[in-house]
C-alpha cells in the first residue's frame, strides 16, 4: 500500500494567527513537524497543505513540499481530502497535525501499519492525566472491546459514578489516517448533529456508521494553540536537547 503523510497548515488560526510559522528552538513550527514526519518509515512522501503563500515559502526555503489548497475549507479534513484528489495512486493517507512539532515518527508508521486489516479510519489514544478530566479542550474518546471508537466528547467519559472502580480515561490525540476512497466520501458528508454540538469531526464518521479504531500510544503531545502552549513547547524543545 502507498502512504502519504499531509500536515494541513492553516495561517489564519482563530485562536493564533500566523501559527505555522511560529518559532520553536530557532526554526518554524512547521518544519518540526516536516522534519519528524518524514523519518517515519512508511510513507513514500510528506506533503503540507496550506492555504498561505508565506507557509509554502517557508516549507520551500527549508527543502520540504507543500500545495496550495483553497482558503474557504472549514476543516483540516476537507484540505487535506483536496490533496487525496492530487494523488490518485494512493491507498492510505495519515493527517499529521501542524502543531505538533514533537510527534514521534513511529505513530505515523503505527498508524499505517493498521490498515492491513481493512480499516477505513484510525486515530490514537492515550491515558489521560487527571488534571485534564474536567478541562473541555482535551477530548475524551471510549472505545468497544475490539478497540473502535464508541463516542468522543470534551466532557468526561466514562463518568466514574462508582469512585472505587479503577477505569482509565483516555485523551484522544488527533492524528488521523484515512484509506483515501474513504476519506473522500468522508469529507462530502454533511455535519452531523452530535458532530456540531460536541465541535468534534470524526463524530460525523460514527453518526453516519463508520467505524475509527483507535491505537493506544503514550504520546502526550501538545498542541499549539496559544502563545502559552508555544512557551510550553519552546521549554520542552530545549530540555530535550540538553
Amino acid at each position: 500500500m502507498k502512504v502519504l503523510c499531509v500536515i494541513p497548515a492553516r495561517y489564519e488560526s482563530a485562536r493564533f494567527p500566523g501559527k505555522p510559522l511560529a518559532d520553536i528552538a530557532g526554526k518554524p513550527m512547521i518544519q518540526h513537524v516536516y522534519e519528524q514526519a518524514v523519518k517515519a518509515k512508511r510513507p513514500s512522501e510528506v506533503v503540507v497543505a496550506t492555504d498561505s503563500g508565506l507557509v509554502e515559502a517557508a516549507v520551500l526555503k527549508f527543502g520540504g513540499k507543500a500545495v496550495l489548497t483553497s482558503p474557504d475549507h472549514p476543516s483540516g479534513t476537507d484540505r487535506i481530502a483536496e490533496v487525496a484528489l492530487m494523488y490518485p495512486d494512493v491507498d492510505i493517507i495519515v493527517n499529521v497535525q501542524g502543531d505538533e512539532s514533537m510527534i514521534p515518527p513511529e505513530i505515523i508508521d503505527r498508524l499505517a501499519d493498521a490498515f492491513e486489516d481493512g480499516i477505513d479510519m484510525a486515530t490514537m489514544k492515550v491515558v489521560m492525566k487527571e488534571e485534564d478530566y474536567n478541562n473541555p479542550a482535551v477530548v475524551k474518546v471510549v472505545t468497544d472491546s475490539k478497540g473502535y471508537a464508541l463516542y468522543f466528547s470534551r466532557s468526561l467519559i466514562p463518568y466514574p459514578r462508582n469512585k472505587t472502580e479503577c477505569l482509565k480515561i483516555y485523551k484522544h490525540v488527533g492524528i488521523y489516517a484515512y484509506r483515501r476512497s474513504f476519506l473522500l466520501k468522508y469529507a462530502a458528508l454533511a455535519p452531523t448533529p452530535l458532530e456540531r454540538v460536541e465541535g468534534l469531526e470524526q463524530l460525523r464518521a460514527l453518526e453516519n456508521g463508520y467505524k475509527i479504531k483507535v491505537l493506544e500510544s503514550n504520546f502526550q503531545g501538545i498542541g499549539v494553540d496559544t502563545p502559552e502552549d508555544l512557551a510550553a513547547v519552546n521549554k520542552l524543545m530545549k530540555k530535550s536537547r540538553k
